[in-house]
């Protein structure tokens, strides 16, 4: 049986016009634009069709730390070290609104998925939730003991979470707007943090040359990538989440296949420090940036192939072999991953997705029906046997966030008995 071999990315576009290093590059929702964000103050917007010429966007007074469209296109928000934030227009004439976030530079900027609210992140130590359309305070978050670099919404915006320069990534319930954990394993600061497409588990980026993946339902560390040899700045993953993208200080960027729990590629294309990076929404095209002022663009061309077709052949070939897939699970044994450079070749193909025995060939249709129609019927019971397991899933994590909320309720309540004590105790002695 042949296989479409995953072919390497390419290097599409290289966009040169910022005067300084780049911070930060998103793509509109249509992959028609580019917007990237200098350490020069300025925001530039590309346009994706040859010979457009680019939009130079000025208003902030000093370096442009973050940037991102929102989900419809309409807007773009921006963070600088002003301390502001600024809303965009993607237009010519480039007009925008500002606000004063906060009270020292605004290091990330991110829409909620319906675009209704922004939350931003500080050296201030805070984290901010704003309502776009009035750019109305609604909250803060301040748990953290130092700057904070990055905060995003989970997709379906009841969750937030942040990271920061005391070492640690918190989860908070945006409801409640209390921290539910804060996962302490990293070595060095944390620059980049970013949900995985389902919401259920989230990606950090370290200054000890990690990138750490977590299950925020069982708040369990998955997966542990030690694959740069210098801080990692910046990751995204790809719309199918099963791969995530990174860019280091070592000025690379690597691709990670999350489903193998391995290195797929090691992508050299900026002279100095790689600074930024994302995939488009549809995951076709990945933007980078760095200290050489230098923009990219590359395609993905690796997931053309269509891995879930890939993953559907794999179990045709289970069931027909009896032969077990080998697609690990995601578990840090499994992720002890120190090569670089182009991983995967054809050879690994054929070991990976497996050949089906000549001897197959000879079966009749006869048999191939039969054992088709048992395929169908084993994914209809797979399907019905796994709804069953997330729905029991959605009970138990909704009946551990109850316990959560009564646990705080429990735990205040004992802190204001033991501050009543004390306060007797002290009032006794006097």
């Amino acid at each position: 049986m042949a296989f479409a071999c995953l072919e390497d990315p390419t290097l599409e576009r290289n966009f040169k016009g910022h005067r300084d290093a780049i911070t930060s590059v998103d793509f509109s929702l249509n992959k028609k634009q580019l917007v990237s964000g200098s350490m020069d103050s300025c925001l530039m917007i590309w346009s994706m069709k040859p010979q457009m010429r680019a939009y130079r966007f000025v208003g902030h007074k000093d370096a442009v730390m973050c940037v991102q469209f929102s989900p419809s296109g309409h807007l773009i928000a921006s963070g600088s070290r002003d301390k502001m934030v600024r809303l965009w227009v993607p237009s010519v004439k480039g007009e925008s609104t500002a606000f004063k976030a906060h009270t020292a530079t605004v290091r990330s900027v991110h829409f909620s998925t319906d675009g209704q609210s922004l939350v931003t992140a500080s050296d201030d130590k805070t984290v901010k939730v704003w309502a776009v359309h009035r750019q109305k305070f609604l909250f803060s978050l301040s748990q953290h003991i130092n700057w904070v670099r990055c905060a995003k919404f989970s997709p379906d915006g009841r969750l937030i979470v942040s990271s920061s320069d005391d070492k640690t990534v918190k989860l908070w319930d945006k409801a409640s707007r209390e921290c539910i954990h804060s996962f302490c394993e990293h070595g060095g600061f944390v620059p980049h943090v970013d949900f995985h497409p389902s919401g259920t588990c989230i990606a950090a980026a370290g200054t000890d040359n990690t990138v750490k993946v977590w299950d925020v339902r069982m708040n369990r560390l998955l997966q542990h990538y030690q694959v740069h040899s210098a801080s990692v700045n910046s990751l995204s993953f790809h719309s199918s989440g099963n791969y995530l993208i990174t860019a280091s200080n070592d000025s690379t960027l690597k691709i990670l296949d999350l489903l193998e729990g391995r290195l797929l590629y090691t992508l050299h294309g900026h002279q100095g420090p790689a600074t930024c990076v994302s995939f488009s929404r549809t995951g076709d095209l990945f933007a980078s940036g760095g200290f050489d002022e230098q923009v990219m663009v590359w395609k993905t061309n690796f997931d053309a192939a269509d891995y879930g077709d890939v993953l559907k052949t794999r179990k045709y070939n289970m069931n027909v072999n009896g032969a077990l897939s080998n697609v690990k699970s995601m578990d840090p044994g499994n992720v002890n991953i120190q090569k670089s450079g182009v991983y995967r070749t054809e050879k690994q193909l054929e070991m990976d997705f497996g050949e089906v025995p000549d001897k197959q060939e000879t079966q009749t249709a006869e048999s191939v029906r039969k054992q088709q129609e048992q395929i169908q019927i084993d994914e209809t019971s797979l399907a019905s046997t796994l709804q069953h397991i997330v729905g029991q899933l959605d009970v138990l994590t909704q009946t551990v966030s109850i316990l959560e909320q009564r646990l705080t309720l429990t735990e205040d309540k004992l802190k204001e008995c033991l501050e009543n004590q004390q306060k007797i105790a002290q009032s006794k002695s006097s």
